[in-house]
């Protein structure tokens, strides 16, 4: 894998320079993943921190009952475990591969020198982070104060302005995406048929059609599921 080019599509790294991009890719180690293989777990030392370059990955944590929970699911470009560059200390979740994947970890002690000389490098890493805890605030707002119908909507509308198109592939299996709206299978398959029965969606499989997407955004709002 060319390194160089996998670093300069990371989203952390837009705006730097050549230079800076070959640097970053210098104190890069790659590291390729199988479907369903960890990458760290919660409790071990961090590190360093990664990105992705091909494939998928997801952030969870088991309770006690051995129940899992996705906090976050990242693809090619996006970082993950960024907050080990400042805080060091634990892995706060457990990271694994959604399907084949190939990362690049960057070791904390590598990435405090670069910043050091390259101090936008900072800038950008405040960024993500701001962004990260932005994120984090909605979704305890999604799951604490909406109902599963418009947790539901919000996520389809989400695939939409990433997918573009209004025939979506799910992108998490549906006991996985269960997981991640903080529900369980058997209600999500009732929803999702109730939004079809609606005529909101149409299901085919992991294939959904949105028909109604200013219905869709009243869900989302807040708007109570008939």
């Amino acid at each position: 894998m060319d390194k160089k080019m996998a670093v300069s599509k990371v989203e952390l790294f837009q705006g730097l320079s050549d230079t800076e991009v070959k640097a970053l890719a210098d104190i890069a180690l790659t590291k390729d993943c199988p479907r369903g293989q960890d990458i760290f777990h919660e409790g071990e030392e961090a590190q360093g921190f990664f990105t992705v370059s091909s494939g998928r990955v997801r952030i969870f944590k088991t309770s006690l009952s051995g129940k899992e929970h996705i906090l976050h699911v990242f693809g090619p470009g996006q970082a993950f475990a960024e907050v080990a560059v400042f805080q060091g200390g634990t892995y706060p979740a457990n990271a694994q591969a959604m399907e084949d994947s190939t990362v690049l970890f960057f070791p904390r002690s590598a990435f405090k020198n670069l910043i050091k000389t390259h101090p936008e490098l900072a800038m950008n890493m405040m960024a993500l982070l701001s962004g990260r805890l932005r994120f984090l605030v909605h979704r305890v707002e999604e799951l604490s104060l909406k109902e599963v119908p418009s947790r539901l909507a919000a996520h389809l509308l989400l695939l939409f302005e990433s997918q573009g198109q209004e025939e979506l592939i799910l992108d998490l299996p549906k006991g996985q995406l269960a997981s991640y709206l903080g529900t369980i299978q058997e209600t999500l398959s009732r929803i999702l048929k109730r939004l079809a029965d609606q005529g909101l969606i149409s299901i085919q499989g992991r294939k959904v059609g949105l028909l109604d997407i200013e219905g869709l955004r009243g869900l989302a709002s807040g708007e109570k599921l008939l």
